[in-house]
């Protein structure tokens, strides 16, 4: 389960997580010398063993208890659900490729409405060198969207034009995606690696244009962490132990900490486990790096207070879900009434954003700010759509009848087109909608407690409402503006957030935050924390280029301490 050092139970450092936060630490961390083990509670996904079909993705969740190690980890709390990640690599695994940097305006200090005060002690100039080094070790790429065939994704076309007609400022974002092998002009399906480039040992290759990014890229497409900094971790010596779970920790009364966690064996997929009574194995380490995210750090730490009593009152504060809300057009239509296709699983599921402006942006701008992008997702999904669609079966009932008929009256001719093509129907509502991911600046005043063991968040849409209502009528235009319906999940006070943030925000004292503008825990030495969860408020963009800048910071402080300390 691991990359060497399978015996050893003492580590200069130890990483709890493996997403961007887990990634970017362990390469820092070991590339500067130290004995690092990242734990992580998922498995490896390699290229082509991310699950397709539908056996396969009925268990692709995440309940060990229930014999589930897949990927999804779908959280339910008031007023809003969460989907995490489980697996090596982390949430890179199945996020949509999307590297924008917080916007420099957007670090703010504010009051919030219902009390309180977003803080960012850190600023936007504090993580531009942070910001370069994660762009540059990824390998970002835009949308080669003027080239040929890419130049067919109509959803980015179609959206681009709606979008800046509701006046957005509309642009394509940086990508960890591959759409060229180096310096050659960008091919689908090209080979960028034969497999000894990466700890996977698998070839991988160019975007194919499938729109899988959210479940799994099955061709190594993708520059997810795995890839990238994981690799690089394990090339400079860093031992990584996956299906491992932690459980405790705590200090050391010498220094340093001690860590529990238990094993997910293959042996117990697909039955049930009492995971309670799974066998503990110890580890220690100098220093300890949680990187579980926004969810799962915090949780951990909540579980474990009792071991770290110092540990500032904000835990648990600062819950955003980095305004993240889904709209969808259906059945869009050119002014003239002709169907617009806009085959959203043609390309990678993100290509362009829209960008509103916010109040702190200045210009005239009213409001909090937020971006919509164009969604895609896969192919199969078409399928399921248009063949669960009511016209379905009288299209079925005809062609059994056809054939039954040519072949009572022995005619049953020598061409099948037209009928099968009949059969399938013409899709058009598949053809002719797609989904638009928002974000933005909501209010970041969720809490987040035990309940009975549980983890739970208290987080009420009421203080963000204008926002939502903001975003909702910015979809609504643009919808509007592609001929068609629009239909969101808010009407029903169903929000859903793949970008959880806050719980140990960062602060400039323990009465602010639970962590340093560094990333280290206030009262704790050795004890840092990287992953969404030290976020003090919503990012506004997709927030994972900010998590990985800021634990790269929080790897250069981490460094310097202990070098520090190695020269006393």
């Amino acid at each position: 389960m691991g990359d060497g050092g399978s015996g050893r139970t003492h580590f200069d450092a130890i990483v709890v997580g493996s997403g961007f936060g887990g990634g970017v630490s362990a390469y820092r961390l070991a590339k500067a010398g130290l004995d690092v083990c990242v734990l992580e509670r998922g498995k490896r996904y390699g290229p082509g063993e991310f699950p397709r079909s539908p056996t396969e993705m009925s268990g692709n969740f995440w309940d060990p208890s229930r014999g589930l190690q897949g990927m999804f980890d779908i959280w339910s709390f008031s007023g809003i659900r969460a989907v995490v990640c489980s697996g090596l690599g982390g949430g890179s695994l199945i996020y949509a490729n999307v590297l924008l940097r917080k916007d420099p305006n957007w670090f703010v200090h504010q009051p919030m409405p219902g009390g309180g005060v977003e803080e960012w002690p850190v600023s936007y100039d504090d993580l531009v060198p942070h910001y370069e080094e994660v762009e540059e070790m990824i390998g970002v790429q835009q949308y080669p969207i003027d080239q040929p065939p890419y130049d067919q994704t109509h959803k980015a076309t179609a959206f681009a034009q709606a979008a800046g007609a509701a006046g957005l400022t509309v642009e394509l974002p940086n990508l960890a995606v591959s759409f060229s092998n180096g310096d050659n002009p960008p091919v689908p399906g090209e080979q960028i690696d034969d497999g000894s480039n990466n700890l996977h040992g698998k070839p991988r290759s160019t975007c194919r244009l499938v729109g899988e990014c959210d479940v799994g890229c099955n061709y190594g497409s993708k520059n997810s962490i795995d890839f990238t900094y994981l690799s690089r971790a394990v090339d400079e010596g860093a031992t990584i132990r996956d299906r491992c779970e932690v459980r405790s920790f705590e200090p050391r009364p010498d220094g340093g900490f001690t860590v529990r966690y238990v094993e997910h064996v293959p042996a117990n997929e697909g039955r049930s486990t009492d995971t309670s009574k799974l066998p503990q194995h110890e580890l220690t380490c100098d220093r300890l790096v949680l990187s579980a995210g926004t969810l799962g750090t915090t949780y951990l730490l909540l579980k474990n207070r009792s071991a770290f009593p110092n540990l500032s009152p904000m835990l648990g504060q600062r819950f955003s879900g980095n305004g993240d809300f889904l709209g969808l057009v259906f059945k869009a239509r050119h002014p003239d009434g002709k169907p617009w296709t806009l085959d959203p699983s043609y390309g990678p599921v993100i290509t362009t954003y829209g960008r509103r402006a916010d109040e702190v942006d200045g210009g005239g701008a009213t409001g909090r700010g937020f971006y919509i992008e164009d969604a895609g997702y896969p192919e199969f999904l078409n399928w399921l759509v248009e063949e669960s669609m009511p016209g379905q079966l009288p299209r079925l009932a005809r062609f059994l009848v056809e054939r039954g008929w040519a072949r009572l009256t022995g005619k049953p001719g020598t061409t099948m087109g037209s009928p099968l093509s009949r059969l399938i129907g013409r899709s058009e509502l598949t053809a002719t909608s797609m989904p638009m991911l928002g974000m933005g600046r909501d209010v970041p005043n969720g809490q987040m407690c035990l309940k009975d063991g549980l983890l739970d968040v208290d987080w009420s849409s009421k203080e963000s409402r204008a926002y939502f209502g903001r975003l909702n009528d910015t979809m609504r235009a643009i919808a509007k503006n592609m001929g068609g319906w629009y239909v969101s999940f808010w009407w029903l006070n169903f929000l859903i957030t793949v970008h959880s943030l806050g719980g140990c925000p960062m602060g400039t004292s323990p009465a602010t935050g639970v962590v340093d503008p560094y990333g280290q825990v206030f009262g704790y030495p050795g004890l840092s924390i990287a992953d969404g969860s030290v976020m003090p408020g919503p990012v506004g963009a997709n927030p994972s280029l900010t998590i990985a800048a800021l634990a790269d910071r929080t790897a250069s402080r981490t460094l310097e301490d202990w070098s520090a300390n190695a020269a006393v």
